[in-house]
């Protein structure tokens, strides 16, 4: 029996950035900003190839095989100019949610990945219902360090396949 593809999670903005549902059809485009071989120095891997990343892109879009666990993927669009940047992610379970980003090289040093993964914790927190944030940081990645601490996340001693995990609780919104 066919399987309904996942809700794409909302959309969220930022001052800089669009914040996209991802797409299959970002692939291509993705691919470009992935392509620099230096950003799996810390995750292991290799720039993958459009085709790939589309079949990728498809299986996170149709959603977690678990029916308690959400994929939720953006595509960062710089509101300036239009150009996709980087991604971010998180795997929600409940109130909890694992949050990853990835900012292309020719992107870093503006503090879009910062931006990003504030923009991303505060729509968990209003739009997801996300009480506690998780990250998992290769130790002497200092950027991914600096990006996670921008959006309140702070190391602890639990460690998981080589990379520390960092946590953050997110204040409940407020209800006009």
């Amino acid at each position: 029996m066919p399987t309904t593809p996942a809700p794409p999670p909302p959309p969220f903005t930022t001052a800089r950035l669009d914040a996209l549902p991802l797409d299959p059809a970002y692939a291509d485009a993705m691919a470009g900003v992935l392509a620099d071989p230096a950003l799996y120095r810390f995750t292991g891997g290799e720039p993958p190839a459009p085709a790939v990343l589309r079949s990728r892109y498809e299986r996170q879009c149709a959603g977690s095989p678990d029916a308690g666990e959400l994929w939720w993927n953006w595509v960062l669009r710089v509101r300036e100019g239009g150009a996709l940047a980087g991604y971010v992610q998180a795997t929600v379970r409940g109130s909890r949610a694992e949050i990853a980003w990835v900012i292309g090289t020719p992107w870093q040093g503006r503090g879009y990945a910062g931006e990003a993964a504030k923009g991303l914790a505060a729509h968990l927190a209003s739009a997801g219902g996300v009480r506690e944030l998780l990250a998992h940081i290769h130790p002497g990645h200092a950027a991914s360090e600096a990006v996670a601490r921008s959006a309140g996340l702070r190391p602890t001693e639990e460690w998981e396949d080589g990379e520390r995990r960092w946590a953050a609780r997110t204040p409940v919104p407020d209800v006009p």
